[in-house]
Parts: C-alpha cells; structure tokens; sequence
C-alpha cells in the first residue's frame, strides 16, 4: 500500500452559552421584555486536544463540504482519539489522522485510513494555519481525492501546494502548538522521536 503524503514526496476551547439576553421594551404601551437568542459563535468548530496542548479548527462547510462534512463526522465518532501527529516538518506542516499511528511499528503510519476516499474539493489556498487533506500522488491518483481521514495543518505559507490538494478549514486558536509540534524531535521519516498524541476531538454544537 502506498503511503499517503503531501506534496514534498484547537486549555480545551469550549464556548460557553451566556444566558439569553432580555430585549427591553416600553411598558407604556403594553408591551413586555422579549428574550433574544445567543448564537454560539463557535458552533461548529472542532476542538483538537493533543498531548502538547489544544488546537481550534473552524471548518469551511461552504468551500469544502464534504471535507468538512466527514472530519466532523469522523471526530465526533471518536476515530482520531489516540492517533499521532506522524510526520512534521519545521517550515512546513504537520500531518496526523491515521489510524495505523496507533501501533507501534512506525513503518505503518501513513498509510491507513478508512475504507473510502473524498472526491477533491481543491479551491482555498495554502497560508499558514490552514487545515487540508492528505492525499496520494497523481501517478496513482488523477483525480486528486483525498485520504478518508489523513490532514496536515500548514505552519508557514505553502503556495506550491495551491490548486492540488483540498483545504477544508483554518485554525483559529492554538497556532503555538502547532509550532510546539513541528519544532518536536523526530526520526529520519520525519515522524516524532516521542508521540504527539490526539487525546481526542470535540465539535462544538
């Protein structure tokens, strides 16, 4: 099975819903206070807990729905719970989401996943902080789908990858442990010498 790389081959943040606010109105004419609904402003967004600390992703469900769609699906579901950040690149990016990162055996890691892939939704740009979907190459992938739950979150602008892969959302919070990450010691195939480990995933509703 061929590995799945990328082109070079968000304390948990919980949003707190206040009390609904009364909208006062004059009682001169008869009228009475009316509640207003709180929105939750981060409704939807996705809670990365890992052992370095807590990274908030806020998806694009317009760009990218179905990307979106399935990493709501699949955090809310439990499956990155216990997976690793299994290769970083300072200047670059970090990578987790496979399943296979849960065994010891290190040749494994990037090359799981489910049985499925995305068809590409290919259409944001690379800048820092980004979240995307890992993917294999074109030799053995034309049309560009993305792995079933593999992504990478960019820590510097990558424009070269600009029109090839599907980015799906951006971090909104915990940049600095992303850098935390990256910056981890780490073996010759670039996964870290001690995991980095995504304890588990909250989206927020």
């Amino acid at each position: 099975m061929k590995q799945f790389l990328i082109f070079l081959c968000a304390a948990t943040m919980f949003a707190h819903t206040s009390a609904a606010q009364q909208k006062p109105t004059s009682n001169k004419k008869g009228k009475t206070t009316v509640p207003v609904e709180n929105v939750n402003p981060q409704k939807g967004f996705v809670v990365i807990e890992t052992s370095l600390g807590n990274i908030t992703i806020q998806l694009n469900d317009a760009a990218a729905p179905k990307h979106s769609a399935n990493f709501r699906k699949l955090a809310k579901e439990g499956f990155y719970e216990n997976t690793t950040f299994h290769r970083v690149i300072p200047g670059f990016m970090i990578q987790g989401g496979d399943p296979n990162s849960k065994n010891a055996d290190k040749s494994t890691h990037g090359m799981g996943g489910p049985e499925y892939r995305i068809d590409a939704e290919i259409g944001l740009k690379h800048d820092r902080g980004v979240i995307a979907a890992a993917r294999q190459g074109d030799q053995v992938n034309p049309q560009r789908m993305s792995n079933g739950s593999q992504f990478y979150i960019t820590v510097a602008d990558a424009k070269f990858l600009d029109g090839q892969y599907s980015v799906f959302g951006k971090v909104v919070e915990g940049m600095d442990v992303a850098d935390k990450i990256v910056a981890v010691p780490r073996d010759p195939r670039d996964n870290p010498l001690e995991k980095i480990v995504i304890k588990k995933m909250t989206v927020i509703e």
